[in-house]
């Protein structure tokens, strides 16, 4: 019997990057977003921006989550090269338990765009998802559902933001984007591994797996736990969703 054939997905192009050239827009953002299900460690973002006056097609770039670590860690430096800028942005897991999973993203998006803003100012974002997280706005508003307002940052980001669902999987700047924050995000958590051997970072990266829980009830929650969310296995249905990979 002949096995089903694998559904291949489609690489992500440069299709939607250009369409913005009709605005008379020329440096393009790619954005996403990794950590955002974990139960310890950063939420970070990654931003990398594409000139469409000179911007190729980069072969092997796709969504982080499709990707073996050794790949995507090859991507890396060829993603420095393409991009005109590119930049990974964190917020820590006491920034999500002072001030909410959103208003940490925004921190996060804010720290990758101050960085992006020394080379270039983008004149258009895509950002994977179908919420705005990135966008500069009043502190206090929906979704900032912290106990205190949002930590001050240099430079938000007041460029056209544009939402797009599954945009890792379709644009290969915010492709680009999911690599370059997951590996950094990756080796930070190995890197504190080292020091909290019980919770398995170097392999779950802080992620929801049953053994991570199991080491949460056995020792307690680290300093690098999200100590707001619902974090060992006793605590049943309502834990924090459970991301793979991303």
């Amino acid at each position: 019997m002949t096995p089903p054939r694998t559904k291949r997905i489609a690489a992500p192009t440069l299709s939607v990057e250009r369409s913005f050239a009709a605005a008379g827009h020329r440096f393009i953002a790619g954005c996403d977003e990794v950590g955002r299900g974990a139960l310890a460690g950063p939420v970070s973002v990654g931003i990398v921006v594409v000139d469409l006056d000179a911007a190729r097609s980069l072969p092997g770039v796709r969504d982080s989550k499709l990707l073996l670590p050794a790949h995507r860690e090859a991507l890396v430096p060829r993603i420095r090269r393409w991009s005109v800028a590119c930049a990974v942005g964190h917020a820590s897991a006491a920034e999500i338990d002072e001030h909410g999973l959103m208003a940490a993203l925004r921190t996060a998006g804010a720290r990758a765009w101050a960085s992006v803003l020394d080379t270039v100012t983008p004149d258009a974002v895509i950002l994977d998802g179908n919420h705005d997280w990135l966008s500069a706005r009043p502190q206090g508003l929906l979704f900032e559902t912290g106990g205190g307002a949002a930590p001050v940052e240099p430079a938000r980001c007041t460029a056209p933001v544009h939402t797009r669902i599954k945009a890792d999987l379709t644009c290969q700047s915010v492709a680009a984007a999911s690599v370059l924050a997951k590996v950094e995000r990756d080796a930070r958590m190995v890197s504190l591994a080292a020091g909290h051997p019980a919770f398995g970072w170097d392999g779950n990266k802080g992620y929801a797996t049953e053994a991570h829980r199991a080491a949460i009830d056995a020792a307690g929650p680290s300093e690098y736990h999200r100590k707001t969310w619902r974090l060992g296995r006793a605590d049943g249905p309502g834990a924090a969703r459970v991301e793979s990979g991303g």
